[in-house]
């Protein structure tokens, strides 16, 4: 694995690397990721103990897949669509939108997404989507950045008293773990198709 911070993402292999080609692919990527992100939040697959949901799965595999800065555009504009009303996180709905609904129960996770992103595209631009037990240690981390001010901000908006642990933790844990072996699978897998060495 390398050490350096100048190696490539997916995103970076990908199509255009300079000049207006490079502009007009890296803003295909934010609206591409934008949707994927809206569709995933969606998407709920039955699991035991609670279904499993796909949207932090989007949010890392995009991180890596586009490194820190473009994924840190994406998941902004992702959240400034989501604050503008939009109908695009997991639980939002007619009812609970926007800010209302980000300032809820779901807001420190989605705070935890932002510096998940940032943190997974850090991580791969050293090379740690190149191998599965780095990429798994890496979506640990994210895991880790998405849950902790997720579960800060939980206590905080209700009360330490309250079983925070088990209504923001302990039921997705499974899921997560899923999610994980997935994702340590996909990645390095889809480096192995593209085929080209980091330059």
């Amino acid at each position: 694995m390398e050490n350096t911070w100048n190696n490539k993402v997916l995103s970076d292999v990908l199509g255009a690397d300079s000049g207006a080609a490079l502009r007009v692919k890296q803003d295909a990527l934010v609206v591409l990721g934008v949707v994927s992100l809206a569709v995933a939040a969606k998407i709920s697959v039955p699991m035991w103990p609670v279904p499993i949901t796909m949207g932090t799965f989007a949010v890392l595999t995009i991180g890596a897949a586009y490194g820190a800065r473009l994924g840190l555009a994406t998941i902004l504009a992702y959240m400034i669509i989501g604050a503008l009303g939009f109908d695009v996180f997991a639980g939002s709905s007619a009812e609970a939108f926007g800010l209302t609904y980000m300032m809820g129960g779901t807001g420190g996770y989605l705070v935890g997404y932002v510096l998940a992103t940032v943190a997974l595209g850090a991580l791969a631009q050293r090379g740690w989507d190149r191998s599965v037990l780095w990429m798994a240690l890496a979506m640990l981390v994210g895991n880790v950045l998405i849950y902790v001010p997720g579960l800060l901000w939980l206590g905080q908006l209700y009360g330490w008293d309250k079983p925070i642990l088990a209504w923001g933790l302990t039921p997705f844990l499974l899921g997560d773990a899923i999610k994980l072996a997935l994702a340590a699978a996909i990645l390095p897998a889809a480096w192995t198709l593209v085929g080209r060495a980091r330059g």
